[in-house]
């Protein structure tokens, strides 16, 4: 099969925390060569496009900022057509806060005057954080996560608390679930990398470690679907939703095309 363009997840297939995967780099150089466009996608909202594109130029694999799309940016941009004077309580990351706050979203450090309320990765988060997300989800109208990933891959391969993990804590203490859970493989990031792709025709494939975000998306967005090893998904998993392709690590993608 011939591709124009790949969609790659990060964490667990390009990279675990600052490690990049082994062969990730030239994988990367080897799809660009054949001409096929990259875009990279990532469940994790911690950080904004452009501190994304400087971590991977860190480990040899230039990215313009503007080919990266987070959990984090579908949620401002839903935020911001949808509540953009309504006062935000977040709980996450001071990337993320900082890309609210570029948006023109305003946030708000007293529970209860929020009519929203973000949940996200915040790897501060305590006891504290929890009761104040009680409170202002007693009042709030809106209750958000930016994603559903309860784990991410962490370092040497072992997994780490994720946005979703956080969610269900403060959700659970409250009583209530999100309203609207944003990331892969929700249909607004499906929307969402659609304009993206609108210019630009041809076949895409979407790569990734998770059955159930990765690959989950590139089914509900009509693309095939390579599964790595290198991150959430072992040998014993049932391969569920299937992909088309399953490879060790991003390093042997080139033996699929």
């Amino acid at each position: 099969m011939e591709y124009d363009g790949a969609i790659i997840d990060l964490d667990g297939t390009i990279y675990r925390e600052y490690t990049p995967i082994p062969g990730s780099k030239t994988a990367i150089q080897s799809l660009r060569e054949r001409g096929l466009s990259i875009i990279f996608l990532t469940n994790n909202p911690e950080r904004s496009p452009d501190a994304i594109a400087h971590r991977l130029e860190s480990m040899g694999i230039p990215c313009d900022p503007g080919a990266i799309i987070t959990a984090g940016a579908v949620t401002t941009q839903y935020l911001a057509s949808h509540h953009p004077t309504d006062p935000i309580f977040l709980i996450g990351s001071d990337g993320l806060a900082d890309q609210f706050e570029r948006a023109g979203l305003t946030l708000t450090d007293e529970p209860p005057e929020a009519t929203v309320v973000v949940t996200s990765y915040d790897r501060s988060f305590d006891f504290e954080d929890l009761t104040d997300g009680l409170r202002a989800l007693q009042t709030a109208e809106l209750f958000v996560g930016t994603d559903p990933d309860r784990i991410y891959p962490g370092p040497h391969g072992k997994p780490v608390p994720g946005s979703g993990a956080i969610t269900g804590a403060v959700g659970g203490t409250a009583d209530r679930t999100p309203d609207i859970v944003f990331g892969k493989p929700s249909l607004e990031t499906v929307e969402y990398v659609d304009e993206r792709l609108e210019p630009q025709d041809g076949d895409w494939l979407v790569v990734g470690d998770s059955l159930t975000t990765d690959i989950t998306f590139g089914k509900r967005a009509g693309m095939d679907t390579a599964l790595v090893r290198s991150g959430l998904t072992d040998e014993s998993d049932t391969l569920s939703p299937t992909p088309e392709y399953v490879v060790k690590t991003i390093g042997e993608i080139l033996s699929i095309l």
